[in-house]
């Protein structure tokens, strides 16, 4: 799949669609926090607050979440912020206390003079190795080791919860099986390894609400993985209504990529015209786009159903389909390949 036709951000986007969600998120947060304080927090209550925290150009490549809860009586805040940078980031503690920072400010501004709640910082960092980096804020400071003691009144203190992906199994994930799928198909992303089993799990993937499951499968659809190897995946999948579920899904996906072809057409034939500077070299620029996105559309119409009817189609095949460009004869080849009993029989009505 083309760069332009993956989705916008979307390592913040399958964050903020699993996580939103506070049952998932307490799933998560329940796993990764101290147990003394976890098991102190009403987790019924949990609930995400309005709201981005993060410097401007910091945005593409991290995203947060902040959530308000109880613990023993007094409010308090649970904040997440998620790193997906490729190398570990040095400034990353100056960063978080600058954002629990701002979050103390606007509390501060809507209740002029009240005491201030606990935030918890939790990081979850999407890595493919393990990173070096501590969890102290004091970490980064450079502290004379004979008035480290003396100096320690006047220094910040705090540590988040570090969540490295790279050094949790998979199959040590915990939460809910929303939260457990959104963090294996993060892990699996930055690993290459989109198309293992552990991501593919149908005890986990038939509990999925209908909304993360078609989301994860556009995630794994709009990352770098083989076409091929997906499609063979959903076809391998053994529960009936998933594989129908997901087997829907994934034409329905493909024929927006269809749609997006057609309009691609329309605007290079658009652009085409225009640098013509002639009103007619503009139409026939934008007839021809029509024609190209109308004809790349018709082809991955041909090569759907011949995959979901008959499974892999030979590459030499595939090459004969996509170097037709008459609208007409491949309407007619579509109809071929939804009606033809054998691939063998499609083949000879080319």
């Amino acid at each position: 799949m083309s760069p332009e036709s993956r989705l916008h951000n979307p390592h913040d986007k399958l964050v903020k669609d699993v996580f939103s969600s506070p049952e998932n998120a307490a799933g998560f947060l329940q796993w990764r926090l101290p147990v003394a304080i976890a098991q102190e927090i009403d987790w019924r209550q949990l609930k995400l607050e309005p709201g981005s925290f993060i410097d401007s150009h910091f945005r593409e490549f991290e995203s947060d979440l902040l959530f308000s809860a109880t613990l023993l009586g007094s409010e308090c805040r649970v904040y997440v912020l998620f790193e997906h940078l490729s190398a570990p980031s040095p400034d990353l503690s100056l960063r978080l206390l600058r954002y629990m920072v701002r979050i103390w400010e606007v509390l501060l501004k809507a209740a002029p003079g009240a005491r201030l709640p606990v935030i918890l910082p939790v990081v979850l960092v999407q890595n493919a190795e393990v990173w070096e980096m501590s969890p102290q804020f004091s970490s980064l400071l450079d502290v004379p080791g004979g008035l480290a003691a003396d100096l320690r009144p006047f220094i910040p203190e705090f540590m988040c919860s570090l969540v490295q992906l790279a050094e949790i199994p998979f199959d040590s994930i915990c939460g809910t099986p929303a939260g457990i799928m959104g963090l294996r198909v993060l892990k699996a992303e930055r690993l290459k390894r989109l198309l293992d089993d552990v991501v593919w799990d149908e005890a986990l993937m038939v509990n999925l609400p209908p909304r993360a499951f078609e989301f994860l499968l556009r995630y794994m659809m709009g990352a770098d993985v083989d076409r091929q190897g997906f499609d063979d995946k959903v076809h391998q999948i053994r529960q009936p209504q998933l594989k129908k579920s997901a087997m829907s899904l994934a034409e329905q996906i493909h024929a927006e990529g269809m749609q997006q072809g057609v309009q691609q057409g329309v605007q290079q034939g658009i652009q085409q015209g225009m640098q013509q500077g002639m009103q007619q070299g503009m139409q026939q620029g934008m007839q021809q786009g029509v024609q190209q996105g109308q004809a790349r559309g018709r082809q991955s119409d041909i090569l759907d159903a011949l995959e979901i009817r008959f499974g892999v189609v030979p590459e030499g095949l595939c090459e004969l389909i996509v170097a037709i460009q008459s609208t007409q004869r491949l309407r007619e080849l579509h109809s071929a390949a939804i009606r033809a009993a054998t691939l063998e029989e499609f083949t000879a009505a080319l």
